[in-house]
């Protein structure tokens, strides 16, 4: 049966980013072994496979920053749901990282993508020589209260006052001139919200790094495959952690001690 479709010269299944015979390995038009193994970092390769283009020194410096930003930050819900995974089925590694992985979503993580998508949006309504980036935040920021809408990037849970993220991810882009439209527009939202919702709220680290990525060309609707690319790191080592000093096993016993039944 194979040999039949092999044979079969209709059959096409295209491909430009990676293929093997007997003796090499190509990806992304390279010999692997001999142009990229210890020659690319994996950040350069991770952005070179979804743009189809291999990135500046610069890109892949914004780039790996927004990973490293996004690779951990303590016991969220993605962090203790693997662990907990991690503690039931300690013969499956790929459950306990599926587990961390599958918790990101507009709360977690995937407000990298809502940002970058949210910002994208905005800026499709006007041509970018013609933008004025505070009038342009204002209204998006008094449509989304309009529709009782969250603007994605605003707030965080744990920094009430600044993210420590946002101003070096600004800075970095801003060194390496990768400060895009996105990013402008970005900071324009967090100058002139508290107009509209009469609070000031600190522009968090996952938007930006949305805002970023944007900036670097790269797909919006990818943006939250990156912050999970990031987090898999992160999630590998709280297992790594748990295993050398474990708590989910405290975790458990604390909640069903705790657990009350309420007919």
């Amino acid at each position: 049966m194979a040999a039949e479709l092999n044979a079969n010269p209709g059959l096409r299944f295209p491909t430009g980013l990676g293929t093997s015979d007997a003796e090499t390995i190509s990806l992304l038009g390279q010999d692997l072994a001999a142009d990229l193994m210890g020659k690319v970092g994996f950040g350069e390769l991770a952005f070179w496979l979804v743009a189809g283009r291999r990135p500046s020194p610069g890109e892949v410096r914004l780039f790996e920053a927004v990973l490293v930003a996004l690779a951990d930050h303590g016991f969220t819900p993605t962090a203790i749901a693997a662990r907990l995974t991690y503690l039931s089925a300690p013969d499956s590694l790929q459950g306990a990282l599926a587990a961390g992985l599958l918790g990101g979503g507009s709360r977690f993580l995937g407000v990298t993508e809502d940002c970058g998508r949210f910002l994208a949006g905005v800026l499709s309504t006007v041509p970018e020589t013609d933008a004025d980036y505070d009038l342009l935040a204002l209204r998006a920021v008094q449509e989304a209260k309009a529709a009782k809408r969250f603007v994605p990037g605003l707030g965080h849970p744990v920094h009430k006052e600044q993210d420590p993220r946002t101003p070096v991810l600004i800075a970095i882009a801003t060194e390496e001139g990768l400060y895009g439209p996105h990013l402008r527009l970005f900071e324009a939202i967090g100058r002139v919200h508290p107009q509209v919702l009469h609070r000031r709220l600190p522009l968090n680290g996952a938007g930006v790094c949305g805002a970023a990525l944007a900036d670097l060309g790269l797909p919006v609707d990818l943006l939250r495959g990156f912050a999970l690319l990031a987090r898999a790191a992160g999630l590998l080592g709280q297992i790594a952690e748990e295993r050398r000093r474990p708590i989910a096993d405290q975790i458990y016993r604390t909640v069903d001690r705790n657990a009350v039944y309420e007919p």
